[in-house]
Parts: structure tokens; C-alpha cells; sequence
């Protein structure tokens, strides 16, 4: 008979809790020393409050709201300016609320992460919330309804809206708000898609559509709206929405029946970005599904930079070469330890890329190769574990000892920025996957401020004054907090007016 495994005692439990923190911690006294992992993120203090009286912590609400008003308003007030010249189709006799006003509400209610149009109509409507933002906004003499805000995005040109969050951007980098974070000088943009909204019945004509076990019993007929997005990702972890591309169905082929797909969607996308940067100097992140031969081209035509995810069953023959040179080029190679762990690098510049009919069109592509190693804790036992991982991308430019590095860990691995943006966005406040709206140009209007709102708050929790604030809060919970300091009777308005600088500006830590 097999004995039964003994159960730990108190004492040894309390042991090996002790023993798993200090590998941990010399874990990551090891990371630190080698450099910064700009993956790991800390997490939200566990501590009590820090305050003995109401007086402190109001002191202590009052000098974060304050300098959450001072990233935010310079970036509101202008793109307001920018709002209020989209065409309003209302009547003007019978306007209670300007145009720029209404845009403002909808923005700010995404800011402080309302979860509906009823949850904001409810919490986010009050004399409190009004009398602050009258200090900033004083022609804002009402709150709207949000059937108001929907209504109207309903019928104006909600693409306006796209193009003040891009001037938006344009603005900071006119102002060299990122030169510090850009790779050899480049600004890089990620792009990825995703699914905003599903339904088991058709809402609009736009919307896609694909069925789940086709041809038998349970074939079941979904209807669902895709989302091809671009954003800004910095290596230190900023990441800022820049533009999106819907994808809709009737601009597919109709005489074949195929719907609207990424890939066309990405061509788009990337005319646009043309289009409102023609002369910023970008390096593309992308993902294994844009590795091919039209889209590298695209890239190249338009002058940009890319550095693009090779996974092992995409391009074989490219992989074919990568394993045949290899061998000749014995100096291409380089190791280093970053973010504890220990990384091998190799690559092969150079090699010959064909596609299209009879492989007629051809390309010089350069490939790196990333070899990883580094140790994690085991939970059970309390002991390191080896851990290892493979990685590759195609470069747009040769590769070198001496700039594997930034393209690969400052630039490409930051792709990851984009996902976790977006998750985000679906996960922690801003509702991505609600609609906001059945009308298929109100639900892009309230996407486009979506946008807006997460860009505003990411600007300030990355301020030099917040960045500590948002690191011992948790981001949500900083969110949150912002929204309790404007909800409710904390501050005194005037009184936060006044502790505003004279001329704010956003400095990024």
C-alpha cells in the first residue's frame, strides 16, 4: 500500500515561502544588474493608506489632480480647437450644447473609463464634475446626455474626429515630446488587428460575417466588426493609439463573394499613414502575417523601415538560405545579456527573396536569429528553472553588432506593445468590445474617442510628476482615483485652477 504524501508543517511552509522571495528577489537583483526588462512591471502596492488626517489626503488629491490637469489640458484644449471645425449638422436654433462641448463630454467620459452610456448618464453628470470642468472649460455651462452624443456622432463625418487625435500626435512630435525614445531616430508603429464586436444577427451592412461548423447540424452564422489598428510603441513602454481601419464588408469583392480581409485592410491603413506623416521617418513592428513579399514591398516603396516576425512555416525558401549561409558567415553573430537573459544573435544579410507568379518578382531581405536563456522561479520547489526561446524577424536593414540590438529588443519586441494596448483597452476600462451604439458611423465616433481618452491618460500617467503615482497605485486604480477626485466633493475647483502652472508642459519620464 503506497503511503500518503505528509503534509508540511507550519514551520516548513513559513520556510519555503522565505526561501521562494529571496530567490526571487536575488532573481531580480541579477535582471537589474544586467539591465532593464522593460516586460517586467510592478505591481500595485499592497500598502494601508499612507495619510493620518482627511487634510493630508486631500493635499495629497489635490497635487495629483493638479498635475493630471496639467498633461491633459494643453492636449484638450487644442484638440478642441481642431473639433470644433467639423460640420454640425443640427439645427442652430435649437443647440444646447456645441459641438466642441459635446466631443469634450464623450472624451472625458472614456478618460474616467465609463462603462456605458447609462453609467456615465448616471455617475458622470453631476454639479461636482461640471464646477471643474468649468474652471478649465468655461463655455461648458451643461453636462450632455449621452443620447445627445450618440445622435450626433450619428451624423457627423466621425473620421474628423480621427484626424484631431492625429494632429494631436503630429503636435507632440513637433514638439520633440518622443526624441528621446526613438529608435536610431525612427518612430516605431505597430500594427495588429483584432475583433471589436460579435453578434449572432446582422446590425449593419459593414459588418463581417463567417460561419462555425459549416455543412453540418450546428452551423451557426456569426456577424462581427474587425479592427486593423496602429499605434506608437516606445521601448519604455508608452504606447499611443495613432490610427484605425475598419474593416467592412462591402468593400470586398462582391462578384466572388469574399469579404473585406487584414491584408487589404493593412494597405489601406498604411496609404493613410502616408498620407498624415509623408515625411516621419517610421519603422514598421509586424506581425508573422505581414511577411510577404507585396507587403515588404510596400514598405520598402514608401521608404520605411520594418522589422517583421518570421515564424518557422512562413517563407521556407528564405529559411532554406538563412540555414545554407550560416555556416559561411561565422562572424555574424553576437551574445549579450539583457533583461536577464542571456541572448545569442545570428544573422545572414543579403538573401534572395522571390514571390508572385513563377517567383517574377524579387526581393533582398536580411534575416536575425534570436537565442534565449534565462532562469525562472519554480513555485513548488523554490529553485531556478532554465527556460529558453527562439525568436526571428526580417529586417529592412542589414544587420551589424552594432545595431542588432536596438532593432531587435528596443524596436522589435516591442511589437508586444500594440497587444497589450489593445488588451487594455478590452480588459481594463475603456470597453473596447462595447459598441456604444448600433449605428454603424456613431459606434466608429465612439471608437475614435475611445482612442483619444486611453492616448490622454497614457500621456499622463507617463509624466515625469505621475509616473511614481501610477507605479505604486496600478494604472486602474490610478484611473479610478482621478475619477473619485473629479466626481466627488474632494477639491475645490478654483483652488485646483489655481495650483496649475501658468504654462504646462508634458514631460515624459
Amino acid at each position: 500500500m503506497a503511503s500518503r504524501r505528509r503534509r508540511p508543517t507550519r514551520e516548513e511552509q513559513k520556510q519555503r515561502r522565505q526561501k521562494l522571495r529571496k530567490a526571487r528577489e536575488k532573481l531580480r537583483e541579477q535582471q537589474l544588474l544586467n539591465g532593464t526588462n522593460p516586460l517586467n512591471r510592478p505591481s500595485a502596492s499592497n500598502a494601508v493608506s499612507p495619510f493620518r488626517t482627511q487634510e493630508e489626503e486631500t493635499a495629497h488629491r489635490g497635487k495629483v489632480a493638479a498635475a493630471f490637469l496639467a498633461a491633459v489640458k494643453p492636449q484638450l484644449g487644442a484638440l478642441l480647437v481642431t473639433l470644433s471645425k467639423i460640420e454640425d449638422p443640427r439645427d442652430p436654433k435649437k443647440i444646447e450644447h456645441q459641438l466642441a462641448m459635446v466631443m469634450l463630454y464623450g472624451i472625458l467620459c472614456f478618460v474616467l473609463q465609463a462603462q456605458s452610456r447609462r453609467e456615465a448618464n448616471r455617475e458622470l453628470n453631476g454639479p461636482t464634475l461640471l464646477g471643474h470642468l468649468n474652471q478649465c472649460f468655461p463655455e461648458l455651462e451643461k453636462l450632455p446626455h449621452h443620447d445627445t452624443v450618440g445622435r450626433l456622432l450619428a451624423r457627423i463625418e466621425v473620421e474628423r474626429i480621427q484626424e484631431g487625435h492625429v494632429e494631436m500626435v503630429r503636435r507632440l512630435i513637433r514638439n520633440k515630446k518622443f526624441d528621446r525614445f526613438l529608435i536610431k531616430g525612427l518612430y516605431p508603429i505597430a500594427v495588429d488587428g483584432t475583433q471589436k464586436t460579435v453578434s449572432g444577427t446582422l446590425i449593419s451592412p459593414e459588418w463581417q460575417e463567417r460561419t462555425h461548423n459549416k455543412g453540418t447540424e450546428a452551423e451557426q452564422t456569426q456577424y462581427h466588426v474587425y479592427v486593423l489598428e496602429a499605434c506608437l510603441a516606445f521601448a519604455n513602454g508608452l504606447s499611443l493609439p495613432l490610427l484605425s481601419e475598419f474593416l467592412n464588408y462591402e468593400k470586398g469583392d462582391t462578384e466572388t463573394q469574399k469579404q473585406d480581409c487584414e491584408t487589404k485592410a493593412f494597405h489601406r491603413l498604411v496609404a493613410r499613414l502616408k498620407r498624415e506623416f509623408p515625411r516621419l521617418p517610421i519603422i514598421l513592428l509586424l506581425d508573422g502575417l505581414y511577411a510577404n513579399g507585396p507587403i515588404i514591398k510596400d514598405c520598402q516603396r514608401r521608404n520605411w523601415q520594418y522589422m517583421v516576425v518570421l515564424k518557422d512555416g512562413s517563407l521556407p525558401s528564405v529559411w532554406a538560405e538563412f540555414q545554407a549561409l550560416l555556416s559561411l558567415c561565422p562572424e555574424n553573430q553576437t551574445t549579450q545579456t539583457w533583461g536577464g537573459r542571456r541572448q545569442s544573435f545570428r544573422w545572414v544579410n543579403e538573401i534572395d527573396y522571390a514571390y508572385g507568379a513563377n517567383g517574377k518578382h524579387r526581393l533582398k531581405v536580411h534575416l536575425v536569429e534570436c537565442l534565449e536563456a534565462w532562469d525562472e522561479i519554480d513555485p513548488e520547489t523554490g529553485k531556478p528553472v532554465a527556460k529558453t526561446s527562439r525568436h526571428a524577424w526580417i529586417s529592412s536593414e542589414p544587420l551589424t553588432k552594432g545595431n542588432v540590438h536596438e532593432r531587435c529588443n528596443l524596436g522589435a519586441r516591442h511589437r508586444w506593445n500594440i497587444e497589450e494596448a489593445i488588451l487594455t483597452e478590452k480588459r481594463l476600462g475603456y470597453q473596447y468590445e462595447h459598441a456604444f451604439s448600433t449605428d454603424w458611423t456613431a459606434m466608429k465616433g465612439y471608437h475614435y474617442l475611445m482612442h483619444i481618452g486611453r492616448a490622454l491618460n497614457a500621456l499622463a500617467q507617463y509624466t515625469e510628476d505621475l509616473v511614481n503615482v501610477v507605479r505604486s497605485k496600478g494604472v486602474r486604480t490610478f484611473v479610478r482615483f482621478i475619477r473619485d477626485c473629479f466626481v466627488q466633493p474632494w477639491l475645490n475647483p478654483a483652488e485646483l485652477t489655481a495650483a496649475l502652472p501658468a504654462a504646462p508642459q508634458l514631460r515624459l519620464a
